[in-house]
């Protein structure tokens, strides 16, 4: 299939698109025109895919990346079999986009990618105003009614099934996950990898490696908000922790192996509460123990597992406290990183889904291409 990609708000590195989709098709043999913003990101196109630079929409500012993601869909999508979009903001490129296609007869089959439960997400949003949240989240719900009618859908949670009429395929965010056993974990090391916002807990986290002292070194890797950049920056500089800022996939997980923990200090907001913490996923995978405050999903794995320790939200003393009994029990630490990584090679592996979710866009292309007409891209 010729199948293009596009995204104006995840990194160009974002694991899922890149480092799982990506893959899982080309590995399929399938030719991918991948659409990010790269220049805004200072990232280069991987040399396998094509690579289109698109402007990157962040805060208020969405406009420039809407208009030239239109214009790329109006030109490119015709040429292609299938169109990929993982933004909720895309959907507001392709009204006009869709009747356009089915005028020329050459509409290819679109797929959104739902990363996340958007309208929950608003009230974490700095850049949205207090008085428009209601209404912007009654439009999102709106926009996600109006998608399911003319589009195909993917999820990234079971959870998500809830917000749509019908149901959906489940593309889970799980891990690449090594064969054979990772490094044991040591006693002197703790990570953190992924965005860092203060719903992230990157407050807590600073005060946790303050807490910790200078007999654990605390790792962090991951792009930050603008609100908590100046803190991480400071923390770095103090010797508090050390701030990789953001890596791509394959290099941040080579850090991970060997590590005491891997810390996941969401607060308890809507959007986490039926969302599956990646990074607690990629912790397991790695065989790192998982310290993670109660997020229901979060909390469903470290203790049906027994992979970790989960502790309160928002306090550092207790994710401190918590590091410091998985370094005082060595046994437990490394009871915690077998049973982590056995439960993502068993339960958790991206390899063992990573067919089935490109045999999924096999199948409805087939499905267009057996009715070449424009209903053939709306979702029944």
């Amino acid at each position: 299939m010729r199948i293009l990609v596009v995204t104006v708000v995840h990194h160009p590195e974002d694991a899922r698109i890149l480092h799982r989709e990506i893959a899982a098709l080309r590995q399929r043999g399938h030719r991918v025109v991948y659409a990010a913003p790269f220049a805004a990101r200072e990232v280069a196109p991987r040399p396998y895919v094509e690579g289109v630079d698109l402007p990157r929409a962040a805060g208020r500012d969405r406009r420039a990346a809407l208009r030239a993601a239109r214009v790329l869909l109006a030109e490119r999508g015709p040429t292609v079999d299938l169109v990929l979009l993982h933004d909720p903001e895309l959907l507001l490129a392709l009204p006009g986009t869709l009747r356009r296609w089915g005028h020329e007869g050459r509409a290819p089959v679109t797929v959104w990618d739902v990363h996340e439960d958007t309208a929950a997400a608003l009230v974490m949003k700095r850049w949205v105003p207090r008085p428009l949240r209601p209404p912007l989240r009654l439009a999102v719900r709106a926009a996600e009614r109006l998608a399911e009618r003319h589009l195909r859908l993917l999820l990234a949670e079971d959870a998500y099934q809830h917000r749509f009429r019908r149901p959906h395929p489940v593309v889970a965010n799980l891990a690449t996950v090594p064969s054979e056993p990772p490094e044991p974990p040591g006693d002197n090391r703790v990570v953190y990898l992924g965005h860092l916002s203060r719903a992230r807990g990157a407050l807590e986290l600073v005060e946790t490696a303050r807490l910790l002292g200078p007999d654990v070194r605390v790792e962090v890797i991951g792009a930050a908000d603008p609100d908590v950049r100046d803190a991480l920056t400071e923390a770095d500089q103090d010797g508090v922790l050390r701030w990789h800022g953001y890596l791509p996939n394959d290099r941040a997980l080579d850090l991970l192996s060997g590590a005491l923990a891997g810390l996941s200090l969401l607060h308890d907001q809507p959007n986490y509460r039926h969302s599956r913490p990646t990074k607690a996923v990629e912790y397991m995978a790695h065989g790192v123990p998982v310290v993670t405050t109660p997020t229901p999903l979060a909390a469903d794995l470290v203790e049906r597992y027994g992979c970790g320790l989960v502790v309160p939200y928002e306090d550092p003393a207790s994710a401190a406290e918590a590091v410091r009994r998985l370094r005082a029990d060595p046994e437990m630490r490394r009871r915690a990183a077998t049973r982590g990584w056995e439960a993502a090679l068993s339960d958790l592996n991206w390899a063992d889904r990573a067919t089935e979710f490109a045999m999924c866009l096999e199948a409805w292309v087939k499905e267009a291409s057996a009715n070449p007409t424009p209903s053939a891209v709306v979702a029944r």
